[in-house]
């Protein structure tokens, strides 16, 4: 990114965060309280409230309250990007295939009980108007907001959370796993409540802010309890056979949850569940070619005007079964707005092209991937000779200068990008320069010099053997299809010719995703060929990359069992070297503490022993992405973050976007 990119960056992302006013104050006991502003400082209370036409004529006809009683007592105020919108619309966008839950949850249900702030710096207050964290990170008490109502009209109050927390997460038919750190709720009133961690939990609410976030505020319990086996001991074997399913559990998986094992998902396949969304379902997503959303009368968001949001009467996903047919609506002017699956440097001056006849431009999006390529040798190979060969450093460091980074740049990714190790982004505040850019160095000699330090005798034909004789062979897996890019299949192929040139009889293995994770999870592997996720924020929390943290660890899935003690491992777990367990200590550490700058402090030190290790190696930077958006489409920032944690752009609050005027 050039620096005129990045001044630019943080400029939006300052009046972005600015948006939505919070502020920070220590209470007596030592808690941290962070109260949401409901309406700009400089601005005084909103006494009157505005309507869209079509909610303005239910009112007059009856069928629902007057504005001021389907909003809370203290809305949220969210001051648009750019200007104050207009009512109207619909928004055309678009899923591939039949479980693409991830982009309705990032434009339509990215309203948990704390949010991102826009620019991705810390949590704030949203479904909850404010909450105090108590000393030791153990108790976080939150305070909802009076008067506040499910798409239905029923009202949301604490009792919704705790049955969330008693009757879904604690209840041992409905979810068999309360993870590493279970928690317990404690009712103090109808909009506030307790819930407190066994052991310190320093990420919870950054948990609450992204997906997984959205678990404690998507249970009404006025339309559940009637498929609870605790509420309903009447009427539930009828519901029960009138569903055709299993038993109780299936039936409330089926209209509340979601079914194991399946992209199934209640918040979007059951129309009928009052939700807290910004539009709420009509058609589901299933059998359908189109899944529809309408505006919910009772959404609890307003702009600086009192004007109820969202803007938009609605949303129209279309539902198609490859990314080409999606581009295809793109360069015919059919989408409105939408920065996922066509999004590829390759389709970037294809839809350049047709820019004025789509009537489209360009936003600017920052990811959170730092590396499109990441190559993880099998540091816990189940062969003991191939695994003390990968395990020395300066086998690895061999092999890293042995690719030519550049000519991969060049080739495959049109020039764009640099060389880079696995390591966060330079604009990030987790950079770490050493990290990024050691052994990237295209050197054909120093290679050779290290891997002849380790593997110095070759055989006829130029084939490094083994300490035993044999010719080591190492098979480099990737996966093809899905989400994975053609990019690194092309790349795994270069990977593999750099290799051989220096005596590395490597050969590419191309197969499908699902057979790579069976593999690779049960440390079958010898080279896995991924994504560099972790290059922002979300390092924090996902350090796949920097020490052995999760099954995507892909460099050393037995030392991840052992300090994640997954349950039914298909790997048995192998005690790490120490330092890995150090790192594994200060990631605990981290964990342990709502402390900011404390928990910044401990990942540096993480990083700094990844550094010192080199457990995997990546191959090239990718540059700021985009989003194609429609002329007349407003309120979108110019540029924002791209992540899964993020949500994006579910930050970026959609409710304020608005169409300035119909093509």
């Amino acid at each position: 990114m050039s620096d005129r990119s990045i001044s630019f960056s943080r400029r939006r992302f300052l009046k972005a965060s600015a948006t939505v006013g919070f502020s920070v104050a220590i209470a007596a006991n030592g808690s941290k309280v962070v109260a949401q502003q409901s309406t700009p400082a400089s601005s005084p209370a909103i006494t009157e409230f505005k309507e869209a036409p079509q909610l303005a004529e239910q009112v007059a006809a009856g069928t629902i309250p007057a504005v001021a009683d389907r909003l809370p007592k203290n809305p949220m105020v969210i001051t648009p990007t750019n200007s104050i919108g207009k009512y109207g619309g619909t928004w055309r966008t678009a899923l591939v295939g039949g479980g693409d839950n991830a982009w309705l949850a990032r434009t339509n249900g990215y309203d948990g009980i704390v949010r991102w702030d826009i620019g991705w710096n810390e949590t704030i207050p949203n479904v909850a108007e404010s909450y105090e964290i108590s000393a030791d990170a153990t108790q976080y008490t939150f305070k909802l907001r009076e008067g506040m109502k499910w798409s239905d009209g029923e009202p949301f109050t604490s009792a919704d959370i705790e049955f969330y927390v008693n009757d879904y997460y604690r209840n041992e038919e409905l979810n068999t796993s309360l993870g590493t750190n279970p928690f317990t709720i404690e009712v103090i009133d109808e909009t506030t409540y307790t819930i407190t961690y066994e052991k310190p939990n320093g990420f919870a609410l950054g948990g609450m802010a992204q997906d997984g976030g959205a678990e404690w505020v998507r249970y009404p319990k006025h339309y559940l309890s009637q498929f609870h086996k605790t509420y309903n001991t009447d009427t539930l074997d009828d519901l029960v056979a009138e569903a055709g399913v299993a038993d109780w559990v299936e039936l409330f998986r089926t209209k509340g949850a979601g079914i194991p094992g399946t992209p199934y998902n209640a918040i979007w396949q059951n129309a009928e569940l009052p939700r807290l969304h910004g539009w709420k379902l009509e058609t589901p997503y299933g059998d359908t070619t189109r899944v529809t959303a309408v505006r919910n009368p009772y959404y609890w968001k307003v702009d600086p005007e009192g004007n109820q949001l969202p803007y938009i009467d609605g949303i129209n996903y279309d539902v198609m079964q490859d990314n080409e047919v999606l581009l295809l609506k793109v360069l015919s002017g059919e989408i409105d707005f939408h920065d996922r699956h066509i999004n590829t440097n390759t389709n970037k001056s294809v839809i350049a092209d047709s820019l004025e006849d789509a009537n489209l431009h360009f936003t600017e999006t920052i990811p959170s991937t730092m590396n499109t390529v990441s190559v993880a040798l099998n540091l816990t190979h189940k062969d003991p000779i191939t695994r003390e060969i990968f395990q020395n450093i300066d086998f690895r460091i061999g092999l890293s200068h042995a690719i030519n980074r550049q000519e991969i740049i060049d080739t495959i990714f049109v020039g764009q990008g640099e060389p880079w190790q696995l390591a966060p982004r330079r604009e990030q505040p987790f950079f770490n320069e050493t990290l990024a850019k050691q052994y990237t160095e295209y050197d054909v000699d120093l290679a050779n010099e290290k891997l002849d330090s380790v593997l110095p005798d070759k055989d006829g034909d130029g084939w490094r053997l083994r300490p035993d004789g044999s010719p080591l062979v190492i098979a480099i897996e990737v996966a093809t299809g899905g989400s994975v890019t053609p990019e690194q299949g092309d790349a795994t192929t270069m990977i593999a010719q750099y290799w051989q040139e220096v005596g590395i009889n490597a050969v590419t293995k191309p197969e499908d995703r699902t057979l790579l994770y069976t593999r690779k999870e049960a440390n079958d592997s010898d080279c896995v060929i991924w994504g560099g996720d972790g290059g922002a924020k979300d390092a924090l929390y996902d350090p796949r990359w920097y020490f052995p943290f999760s099954n995507e660890s892909n460099f050393a899935q037995a030392w991840r069992v052992w300090y994640d003690k997954s349950s039914n491992p298909t790997t048995q777990p192998e005690e790490p070297p120490e330092a890995a367990k150090q790192q594994m200590d200060l990631y605990d550490q981290v964990k342990a503490t709502a402390d900011a700058e404390k928990q910044n402090e401990l990942f540096a030190q993480i990083l700094d022993i990844a550094q010192q290790q080199f457990w995997a190696m990546g191959i090239v930077l990718p540059i700021n992405g985009y989003a194609i958006v429609k002329n007349n489409f407003m309120n979108v920032p110019d540029v924002f973050p791209e992540a899964y944690v993020y949500m994006t752009p579910g930050p970026t609050n959609p409710q304020q976007y608005y169409f300035e005027s119909a093509e």
